[in-house]
């Protein structure tokens, strides 16, 4: 039995916002009723369905005692009471605590681990495998700084994301991709494991986290790399250093206003990153990180090629079709992560 006087809280805040908006609010409140109250719609509309279900179990309860209507509610009460677990759970689903990040764009940082130049190709293969999935779901993907190698691999790359539900698909990537293959430099036909770390980061807004102008300093350089459309020939590349973390990000695009512009983004990003993991911690000093917690240490899924495999560790999925999930399919894969996300979010509001 779900709590009833959380649910009245929930209907009760959702009409006040229906009532603000109608009445029209102040320009300046529209944005934060209208995101709220389309927080709540979804939720708002899975208590009327579990309240509207066992209204009519009830109403067939109530039939019963008249024996002209026995026989009817005696028909109808199975079929409604089977269908009473379903409506628990989504109603379940629906109150799981939302991560406020969700909805924001995303960046995405890939480097290589260990594996040499065969880590930075597999690097630039995840680079690959991530722009496709964001053309496949719609998504505007902004490469923001890329260091090539010679042999095409990537030294580092900071991409942005933008589009519905980024980070909340995204967010299961962080941690350590690993790859088992035999290496286009490797003559022997020697199968390698190489790695390479991909960290996924929510967007922060400028108002969230305040950088003081005394606790940055701003570098002016050459664009490094292997050589392409992301060299320059003039001093257009920004570095910014953040004195109190030691945080150094890069922008080399070719405006250096705009470079400016994106390394505080990527900047105020990786503060945010920190915060909230900070606030993850104080939350759950006492219990094991869970999916998606995006730990960078952690390596969560592997690559085989020689049998054609992918397999997401955290949760034992293996998938028997490595050309497509390499190929931006990735839609299985973190179905399954958010999954099993909610399973242990409700297994926790059920103990």
């Amino acid at each position: 039995m779900l709590p009833e006087d959380r649910l009245h809280q929930i209907t009760d805040r959702f009409e006040y916002l229906e009532a603000r908006l109608n009445a029209g609010p102040a320009p300046d409140e529209i944005a934060a009723i209208s995101r709220e109250y389309s927080d709540l719609k979804p939720v708002a509309a899975q208590i009327d369905a579990y309240r509207r279900l066992r209204a009519e179990i009830a109403e067939a309860e109530a039939m019963r005692a008249d024996p002209e209507m026995r026989a009817l509610a005696d028909e109808e009460l199975p079929r409604l009471r089977a269908a009473l677990p379903a409506a628990e759970e989504a109603l379940q689903l629906a109150l799981l605590p939302k991560d406020a990040a969700d909805a924001r764009p995303a960046m995405i940082e890939i480097r290589p681990g260990t594996g040499g130049d065969e880590a930075a190709l597999f690097a630039a293969d995840l680079l690959r495998m991530y722009t496709r999935y964001a053309e496949a779901r719609g998504w505007r993907l902004e490469i923001v700084d890329l260091q090539e190698t010679e042999l095409g691999g990537i030294r580092e790359v900071t991409a942005r994301i933008e589009g519905e539900g980024v980070f909340a698909r995204l967010k299961y990537e962080s941690g350590v991709h690993r790859v088992q293959r035999v290496p286009a430099t490797e003559s022997g036909g020697r199968i390698h494991t190489s790695a390479a770390t991909v960290a996924v980061l929510p967007e922060a807004e400028a108002v969230e986290i305040d950088i003081p102008a005394g606790d940055i300093r701003i570098d002016t350089m050459r664009s490094s790399g292997a050589g392409g459309q992301h060299v320059n020939t003039t001093d257009s590349a920004v570095r910014i250093t953040h004195l109190p973390s030691g945080i150094v990000v890069t922008s080399s695009e070719k405006s250096q206003h705009r470079n400016r512009e994106i390394a505080m983004q990527v900047l105020r990003a990786r503060l945010f990153d920190l915060e909230r993991r900070r606030a993850a911690d104080a939350m759950a000093a006492d219990r094991k990180a869970q999916v998606g917690s995006g730990d960078r240490s952690e390596r969560i899924r592997t690559y085989n090629f020689p049998q054609g495999r992918m397999t997401d560790h955290r949760i034992n999925l293996t998938l028997y079709r490595l050309d497509q999930v390499l190929g931006g399919d990735l839609d299985e894969v973190i179905d399954a992560l958010a999954a099993d996300a909610q399973a242990q979010m409700l297994a926790e509001m059920d103990g």
